[in-house]
């Protein structure tokens, strides 16, 4: 079965179309032929090599997926072959202590379909039935396809993790990716007032379009700090979103509120920060971290996805043959939204 991914770590010289064994379904599972799949910066990183990640060779990447499903495993029920759906990425035990908690995403053996696992950009993929989810025709299968991994992130930052609540402040840091596209519609549909930080205007427009109620921008005379502490009439912000790491995690506590939250979901410009202590105790201020989704988190804002309350934002939809050059578009100053590639049928 041919994908697209790598079979040496390294830099998008390394990107090539590899050679895996096509996967068949076991009792439980379902497979299913992708017709579109998303990149996200995971991929990059899972390109290059994470640390303490061992991932098997030659790798097919992409986390998320959606199609149609072309077989069933034993004891698979509720869906049927042919139906349209998207994949949730996050893969979770089911028996461990969080699980039956009713918190997947604390899992000690989670893991994602594309890191962990062989990913979307190919022709089958197998999850578990769990993770299988119908889509309507509504729906586009490049649409479906850009939702599960950043809005999933986003819901649980912002509510179970964050607690954001109907008019506090909320701030993302960084423009124009997957994830802060998706957060800054997961802050609006929660009620809060919310600014986008970013190194430049340009994408001031489109992130307004989303809900964003302020665009601020920054520089070494106007750094983030100040610039929240303007913006929120120097009250501090209730809940700064932060997946850009060490350059803006000291910065976005100094700009939190009494009991205020950094929330982390990534580290894409460097995972070691420094902080002052004495701002997190004194203003009894927090930061904590999160990652993806648990079964009912991932259930609630798909359903708000499917009722179009919340949507994709795609930047650009590749076909097959230009898959490398799908990866390398996240190195464009202009990108906005999610990089979608089309697998034929």
């Amino acid at each position: 079965m041919r994908g697209f991914g790598f079979a040496e770590h390294g830099g998008l010289d390394r990107l090539a179309y590899v050679e895996v064994p096509e996967p068949v379904p076991g009792p439980g599972e379902i497979r299913v032929r992708i017709r579109a799949a998303a990149f996200n910066h995971l991929d990059r990183f899972t390109l290059a090599g994470i640390p303490g990640v061992p991932i098997e060779r030659p790798h097919v990447l992409g986390s998320d997926g959606s199609g149609v499903v072309e077989r069933l495993g034993g004891g698979v029920a509720g869906v049927s072959v042919g139906q349209r759906v998207l994949l949730n990425p996050g893969l979770w035990d089911g028996v461990c202590d969080a699980c039956r908690r009713g918190e997947e995403a604390l899992c000690r053996d989670y893991r994602i379909v594309g890191e962990h696992t062989q990913g979307t950009a190919t022709e089958f993929v197998v999850v578990p039935a769990r993770n299988v989810h119908p889509i309507p025709e509504t729906l586009s299968f490049a649409e479906a396809a850009a939702v599960a991994l950043v809005f999933q992130t986003a819901w649980r930052a912002l509510t179970t993790i964050g607690g954001v609540v109907t008019g506090q402040r909320v701030a993302i840091v960084g423009a124009g990716g997957g994830v802060p596209t998706a957060a800054v519609q997961v802050a609006k549909l929660l009620g809060a007032q919310v600014a986008v930080v970013a190194r430049s205007d340009a994408k001031a427009p489109a992130t307004r379009a989303l809900g964003a109620d302020a665009f601020l921008t920054i520089d070494a005379e106007h750094p983030l700090d100040r610039v929240l502490w303007q913006w929120s009439e120097k009250q501090g912000v209730d809940v700064i979103f932060d997946s850009v790491g060490a350059p803006t995690i000291g910065r976005s506590l100094r700009a939190t509120a009494r009991a205020g939250r950094v929330v982390v979901i990534g580290a894409t410009a460097g995972p070691t920060a420094e902080i002052d202590l004495r701002t997190l105790f004194w203003r009894q201020a927090s930061i904590r971290g999160s990652t993806m989704a648990g079964a009912a988190e991932f259930r609630e804002v798909l359903a708000r996805i499917l009722d179009g309350r919340l949507h994709a934002v795609i930047d650009r939809v590749f076909s097959w043959e230009h898959a490398a050059d799908a990866l390398a578009r996240f190195d464009a100053p202009d990108l906005f939204g999610k990089i979608v590639l089309t697998v034929p049928p």
